[in-house]
């Protein structure tokens, strides 16, 4: 007997047919013998219709109301799934974050799991009940509602599998795993049967959009087995540990004969390209510039410092251009400008019509010669390279929006990723 945290994302309890739909796949679970908790999300687009009252109520809302309206939606979710897995015939109960409890820091819209009590969850369990658990939410000191952010449901399925000592952590979503690429732009992009936590975190945070970046930092963490899986095939496909979907897990329980030197390309079009140019080459002066970045709470990703220019009796002064998230891009020009006196930039030049190609793989640790194959397939192909930026396993670029899919393709061909059929 297993014990399982399943999670299922807002697509897969789009409605009530889809809600049966998966509680006909719990059940199968309960069948097999296994112990089982469900965490859910909200219904597809429903979170953002309740922050959408939420902004139309007021503009200056309060961060404690707004947690009690958009965790509403799991709430609603955890309770049908229970109701349809008792109408199958399976006993179920749901357990509200406060009634467990889930504690959480006090940050409004962004807590942080602190702790799960799970004795009463472990007893219900013992008894055969399946517990339904919304995703998504906590309670804080005072007993105040909180939620984790978006995409907080992925997490709250993970602390649950880590508070539970659970043996995996299926996360049901719409895709059937994790891929070498976006298979919408290569075909011939292959499923993976296994991936490190490290190359799962440095996919999430370039791009690819399988799994959130916080709940893969989590499982790491704590050791969770995570197993992604597609929650539309069909109702007589395998149980999922005997079809599986792609598990992410530590590196020493990959195959090193399944080892590839590369194990995926992420791309992701959500970045802004920001250019200070003639900034006083002296010290301090770079600590200028992201100082109030960094107060304003923006992440910066890629830095460029030019060559400095130097003129005849005039202090030498350099361009330095960075990237951040597309979505900061108009608080990080206001906080710079405010902070134009002390930086002495001459002009704020910014680009919004970029974005960043990476190529992830653990083999880069003990190969030679990844980013030259990078360098060299994108130029052959006339694809100039704006900025650079590196990890121990990763090599990222940022380049023209316009060429993203070609980027995508000749890497996702240069590294030998490509699968021998179409998919």
């Amino acid at each position: 007997m297993a014990r399982i945290v399943m999670k299922f994302g807002g697509t897969s309890m789009a409605g009530i047919e889809r809600i049966r739909s998966v509680a006909a796949r719990v059940k199968r679970e309960v069948e097999a013998g296994n112990e089982v908790a469900v965490v859910v999300s909200a219904m597809a687009g429903e979170t953002d219709r309740l922050v959408g009252f939420c902004r139309e109520a007021s503009s200056l809302y309060d961060a404690r109301e707004y947690d009690v309206v958009v965790s509403a939606g799991e709430q609603v979710t955890s309770g049908l799934l229970a109701i349809a897995l008792q109408a199958a015939g399976v006993p179920a109960r749901s357990w509200l974050g406060w009634q467990l409890p889930i504690r959480t820091s006090d940050g409004h819209a962004s807590a942080r799991i602190a702790d799960i009590d799970t004795a009463s969850l472990r007893a219900s369990m013992a008894r055969g009940e399946v517990a339904v658990i919304p995703g998504f939410q906590g309670v804080a000191a005072g007993e105040r509602v909180t939620t984790l952010g978006r995409g907080g449901s992925d997490t709250s399925a993970v602390a649950m599998a880590a508070a539970m000592q659970a043996d995996r952590c299926d996360i049901y979503t719409d895709v059937d795993g994790v891929y070498t690429t976006d298979p919408r732009i290569v075909p011939r992009a292959r499923k993976l049967r296994q991936v490190t936590y490290e190359e799962m975190l440095e996919l999430a945070s370039v791009g690819a959009k399988v799994l959130q970046t916080r709940s893969v930092g989590l499982a790491m963490k704590e050791k969770v087995r995570v197993q992604v899986l597609s929650s539309f095939t069909g109702d007589d496909a395998p149980m999922a540990d005997t079809l599986p979907g792609t598990m992410i897990v530590g590196e020493e329980e990959i195959d090193d004969m399944e080892r590839q030197l590369i194990t995926g390309i992420a791309h992701d079009k959500n970045e802004a390209k920001i250019t200070l140019t003639s900034v006083p080459d002296q010290p301090g002066a770079v600590a200028a510039i992201f100082e109030p970045l960094a107060a304003a709470n923006i992440n910066v990703d890629m830095i460029i410092q030019n060559i400095a220019h130097q003129s005849a009796g005039r202090p030498g002064s350099t361009d330095v251009t960075f990237t951040v998230p597309a979505a900061d891009l108009a608080r990080s020009i206001e906080a710079l400008n405010q902070a134009r006196a002390a930086i002495g930039f001459a002009e704020l030049v910014h680009d919004t019509r970029v974005a960043k190609i990476s190529v992830v793989g653990v083999g880069m640790r003990s190969h030679a010669g990844v980013a030259s194959t990078m360098f060299t397939t994108l130029g052959a192909r006339g694809i100039n390279i704006l900025a650079i930026s590196t990890s121990e396993i990763k090599v990222s670029v940022l380049i023209h929006e316009d060429e993203t899919e070609l980027a995508v393709r000749v890497l996702h061909t240069a590294y030998g990723l490509d699968a021998e059929e179409a998919a």
